[in-house]
């Protein structure tokens, strides 16, 4: 995976701290809205809270994932003028167009596995036009970025992303459990065996998948939110992001992709 679909937060102008909503919530500390900078806000564009969010009541924050967007609106779209330097028309410029940056990237990040996925060869040069094409929209000017159409994108990405997975599912022996968008919350799945599973859009928020088998299973779009993964093995999960692995519960025993970093709080020993 390339470094620019990673947040580096050195060269964004903390634009996830004032571009995004937030409402009081086990998340959030405060309400906040769209276009208001955080209260934790420096000015230097850092955190105030950084190394303490999760016990200050900011979970949400660590959570989050831009895959780059930040530092590409920042430096990119707007040549390294910050959103205090931009005026009020400017501003409200920057941070649209990074609500659709962040859309953008997640894409080039789906399309940059996919493309990676050797069972997917046949597809590979249909990716790369893809990925191309969006990544030429990433570079482009304010107005051209601000008038993108972001839903046609997504469509056809996702067709090549679906095709992807069906192609790599495949090469997993057995049946695969399909429980695409299902309802798993607080489902009691420890050990369970879901190595080629489709699981897209799944809640599976405060579920018990300890020790499970999700090698290759597609997880594109799930809910893992208090999810917890001790043990389970994701080693090949299809479409994980850092965002999911962040809002889940681990251990050093979960495995993940060599492409995520394993979050700071995965500190509980596997029971």
């Amino acid at each position: 995976m390339t470094d620019d679909l990673r947040a580096d937060c050195s060269n964004c102008f903390a634009l996830c701290c004032v571009a995004l909503p937030f409402t009081a919530s086990s998340d959030f500390a405060i309400t906040k809205s769209a276009g208001t900078p955080c209260r934790n806000l420096l000015a230097d564009h850092g955190c105030g809270i950084h190394t303490d969010l999760r016990a200050k009541g900011f979970p949400g924050c660590t959570v989050f994932d831009c895959f780059g967007a930040g530092q590409k609106v920042s430096q990119v779209t707007f040549g390294g003028q910050g959103w205090r330097d931009a005026g009020e028309d400017g501003r409200q410029r920057m941070f649209s167009g990074f609500m659709i940056m962040l859309q953008l990237q997640e894409l080039l990040w789906y399309l940059a596995e996919a493309r990676a996925l050797p069972a997917a060869r046949p597809l590979h040069d249909r990716i790369s036009a893809a990925y191309t094409e969006v990544e030429k929209v990433t570079l482009s000017e304010p107005d051209t970025l601000l008038a993108v159409d972001v839903p046609a994108h997504r469509e056809k990405v996702n067709e090549l992303l679906l095709r992807a997975s069906e192609l790599t599912r495949a090469t997993v022996k057995g049946r695969k459990a399909d429980r695409r968008g299902a309802d798993l919350m607080g489902a009691k799945l420890k050990g369970a065996v879901l190595a080629g599973a489709n699981l897209r859009g799944a809640y599976l928020i405060a579920a018990d998948l300890r020790q499970a088998d999700l090698r290759l299973a597609d997880v594109i779009g799930a809910d893992f939110r208090d999810t917890d993964l001790r043990g389970a093995d994701l080693t090949d999960a299809l479409f994980l992001t850092q965002s999911q692995v962040n809002a889940a519960r681990g251990d050093q025993a979960t495995r993940i992709p060599a492409t995520l970093t394993r979050p700071p709080h995965w500190t509980l020993p596997t029971h």
